[in-house]
């Protein structure tokens, strides 16, 4: 390798390559000593940055370095490599901003949606119950019936004979049939009159007189649970059916005489007026 003879005679020596310098760069100054050749040659490290995107820094720094000797600190800027490395982050950064989005990219999820079973069962634990209010029960108000003022002597009972004339006489009454011992019941309310045996065919019969021109009779009893001067209510039991005088059988012959005692009239339309239906 020559030397340049074009240098200063200033005592100092410069390498045999000269130093290049690109585009905005700026040589950072260096001192260069003259040291003796070694065999081996010198090595020139040269490190270059590149130009920085929109901060213009750049730096070119040759150091000569001697194989075998200890390495003398170089006068070159000190910051130059920390520049460097925050240069080459600021391009890659401008790089990775400026560079399009992939379409295939979607947002990154930052907390985890709801599933609609949990969002339902939230919304189901917060919104309260609610309770269908029972219904109010109106209970229509029921106006008792009216007692009847005229009740069937004994009900259910076959009747064996009705009001007319019967073996060449008058029979004056209806008669009911049922099992001896059933009870015989006021066919309306009344005073009792006659309770008792008197004798006159009609065994132990009972009379009421109802007070509006009419009496009832009951004939042929087994036996009476009232006596004369009692007051009894409609339907109330005043004695039991038997076969007691002039009688066949078990059954009760039952009158209604007007205005007075013994003035019978037929029972069947006289019932039937008040409500009671008697098959005669």
């Amino acid at each position: 390798m020559q030397e340049d003879n074009n240098h200063p005679d200033d005592g100092t020596t410069r390498t045999g390559n000269p130093t290049r310098t690109g585009p905005g760069a700026r040589i950072s100054a260096a001192v260069v000593r003259h040291r003796r050749r070694h065999p081996r040659g010198v090595r020139t490290l040269a490190v270059g940055v590149a130009a920085l995107v929109g901060l213009g820094l750049a730096g070119v720094a040759t150091v000569t370095l001697d194989r075998d000797d200890a390495p003398e600190p170089a006068a070159v800027a000190l910051d130059a490599r920390e520049r460097a490395d925050a240069a080459a982050r600021a391009d890659r950064s401008a790089r990775e901003s400026a560079a399009p989005a992939s379409p295939t990219a979607g947002p990154t999820p930052t907390t985890a949606s709801p599933t609609p079973t949990a969002t339902a069962t939230r919304k189901a634990a917060a919104k309260p119950k609610v309770t269908a209010k029972p219904k109010a029960t109106v209970r229509k108000a029921t106006t008792p019936k009216p007692k009847p003022s005229w009740v069937i002597p004994m009900a259910g009972a076959q009747i064996t004979s009705c009001y007319g004339q019967r073996w060449g006489t008058l029979h004056a009454g209806i008669d009911f049939a049922l099992p001896a011992g059933t009870p015989i019941r006021a066919a309306a309310a009344g005073t009792v009159v006659k309770a008792g045996d008197v004798g006159d065919g009609y065994g132990i019969s009972v009379f009421i007189d109802h007070g509006n021109g009419y009496l009832t009779h009951y004939a042929h009893q087994s036996s009476v649970k009232v006596a004369v001067g009692d007051r009894v209510g409609v339907g109330e039991v005043i004695g039991y059916e038997g076969s007691t005088g002039d009688s066949t059988g078990p059954h009760l012959h039952f009158e209604v005489h007007q205005g007075q005692m013994w003035n019978q009239i037929d029972p069947a339309p006289f019932l039937r007026a008040r409500g009671i239906d008697v098959a005669c």
